[in-house]
Parts: structure tokens; C-alpha cells; sequence
């Protein structure tokens, strides 16, 4: 049975949606990702497969399910993968079982994948996905932004300036585009983003039953 919709006063029941955040790195949407996921409640996060080595503090089965790259081709020869990217030498695929069944169940959930995988997702999920672009305010902030971070050689900045290019260029697949000069802004727009899809009639699976008893 699906889930009541906290922000809907009449408790109508309503299918999930699959709400993807993608920007070139060092634009915010992680950030945006994190507060979404910290203030919205009935919001989780997909947890992906990759086969990257596991960092210091993530847990597998949490942060994502770390498996090797035979595991990993395995699955996709299965069909296992809503959808699946090759990023930086690893790879990234999200559970296509897992997530059927949490949309159906009226839970909603957050992806931070790149365009590729929206891509994907949106041919397989179609009316389900949400697709919001973040982009920063201009090419040389988006630098700076990676640079502060410190976290990267310059010859890594480099390369990821050179995918964000190509990244933004694909701005025209969202159905919504927001710049990150400002990311409370940014932040609260999402939040309106949210929640006016999560009220879509397309979505409110339980107000055929509201409308027949109206009409009695």
C-alpha cells in the first residue's frame, strides 16, 4: 500500500517519484543532496553499486554496495540496473528491482547521478523521474569551487572541468534547471520543485476513490 504524502491535508495515497539532482561537480548538488535528505523525511537516498574502493568512514550497504568489476558486468549482462555510468575508471549502477518496488510502495528517492544516468532512468521510468540540472553561476567560480576544496590534483581539476563542459551541454534533458549563486536559494527552490511534483494528479493513485464519493 503506498504512503500517505505528509503535505497533502486529505492523506490521499500517491505513487513515489524518482527525484534526480545532476550537476557538474563542484556545483552544489551534493550539498543540495545532503539538506534535502537531512529536512525531508519521506525522502531517501538510492544506494548505488560501484566498484570503487570503499573510502575511509562509508559503509557498504549505506553509502553504496561495493562489489568487484566481475560482480558488476555480471549484473548488467542480468539486467540488473535501472541504469549504470562508467565514471572516473569505476562504475555506478542503480538497483533496478529495489527501486520499482519503493516507488509503488509511495516512497520517494533522491539520485545524484550525472546525465548519462538520467538519461536512462527517464527511458525506463518516464512519468516516475523528476530531473533537475544545478548549474553554477559561471565556469571560473566552478574552479575556484574546485580548487578550494583540496581534495583533487590540478591535473584531476582539469579533467573535471573538461566533463563539466560537456556535462552542461546536456542542461536541455531536465525538466528543471536552477543556478547555484546562492544555496539556501538553490535549496529552497528544490524544496518547491518536490514538493509540486509530489501533488501532481498523476501521482495521487487514491483520489479516484475521494472523487467517486464526492460524486455520489
Amino acid at each position: 500500500m503506498s504512503v500517505t504524502d505528509p503535505a497533502d491535508p486529505h492523506g490521499f495515497k500517491r505513487r513515489g517519484v524518482l527525484f534526480v539532482l545532476s550537476s557538474p561537480s563542484g556545483a552544489g548538488k551534493s550539498t543540495i543532496a545532503r539538506k534535502l535528505l537531512a529536512d525531508e523525511p519521506e525522502l531517501g537516498m538510492s544506494v548505488s553499486y560501484t566498484t570503487r574502493p570503499m573510502r575511509p568512514g562509508e559503509v557498504d550497504g549505506v553509502d553504496y554496495h561495493f562489489v568487484n568489476l566481475e560482480r558488476f558486468r555480471e549484473m548488467v549482462a542480468n539486467h540488473e540496473f535501472l541504469e549504470w555510468a562508467h565514471v572516473f575508471d569505476h562504475r555506478y549502477g542503480t538497483p533496478k528491482s529495489q527501486v520499482f518496488h519503493e516507488l509503488g510502495e509511495g516512497r520517494d528517492i533522491l539520485f545524484d547521478i550525472d546525465w548519462q544516468g538520467a538519461q536512462q532512468l527517464h527511458q525506463l521510468a518516464g512519468g516516475d523521474i523528476v530531473r533537475i540540472f544545478i548549474l553554477p553561476p559561471s565556469m571560473e567560480i566552478l574552479r575556484e569551487r574546485l580548487e578550494r576544496r583540496a581534495t583533487d590534483s590540478q591535473a584531476v581539476i582539469d579533467a573535471r572541468m573538461a566533463r563539466a563542459a560537456n556535462e552542461v551541454s546536456h542542461w536541455d534533458g531536465y525538466d528543471y534547471v536552477i543556478v547555484n549563486d546562492d544555496v539556501e536559494q538553490c535549496f529552497a527552490s528544490v524544496k518547491t520543485i518536490l514538493a509540486a511534483e509530489r501533488l501532481k494528479r498523476s501521482r495521487q493513485t487514491g483520489i479516484i476513490g475521494f472523487i467517486r464519493k464526492l460524486l455520489r
